[in-house]
């Protein structure tokens, strides 16, 4: 499991703030290569499920690829943009753009939290700090500064729009 784990490096040791809630205690679960993130209370009454009878428990926060690379799904979003360490805001003129499922563009970057590293995982806004999605970074922020209005900035990975685009995959089980 602690593959998954270095994907969710963009939130960083925020990860503790969900799982020590004050409300009540949560964890991760590994459930036909899933990952899931569900309350201590729902994790014991899932256990007493059959395996094979059980389709999801909790909120899925993404699912190992056949090579065994982790994705996160875009229903980790409102976890993660809680406590994310590095965000990038687009343009009003960009959101539809990404939410398509495209790169955000030079031309598109609004703002971006200050010394994000190159490659690194990040949550996407609007300019009116909404959750668009994830991405990774493809240049640095002092790269950022430097680079002309057409060149990509953040490599899209999820949005809200999948919701839509592949609801009938990610929510039933189906791959």
């Amino acid at each position: 499991m602690s593959k998954w784990v270095f994907c969710l490096r963009s939130i960083g040791r925020n990860i503790k703030h969900l799982i020590d809630r004050p409300d009540e205690e949560y964890c991760f679960r590994l459930h036909k290569e899933r990952v899931y993130y569900l309350s201590q209370s729902l994790m014991r009454r899932a256990q007493h499920a059959e395996k094979s009878l059980l389709v999801h428990m909790g909120s899925c926060f993404g699912k190992f690829t056949k090579s065994m690379k982790f994705k996160l799904h875009i229903t980790a979003l409102d976890y993660l943009s809680q406590y994310a360490k590095y965000k990038v805001w687009v343009k009003p003129s960009s959101e539809l753009t990404f939410l398509y499922g495209n790169n955000v563009l030079k031309a598109g970057l609004g703002r971006i939290t200050e010394n994000t590293p190159q490659y690194q995982g990040v949550v996407v806004y609007s300019m009116a700090d909404v959750p668009l999605g994830f991405g990774v970074t493809a240049k640095s922020t002092q790269e950022c500064r430097k680079l002309p209005a057409t060149d990509v900035v953040v490599f899209h990975q999820a949005d809200v729009g999948e919701y839509l685009r592949e609801e009938d995959s990610q929510f039933t089980g189906v791959t």
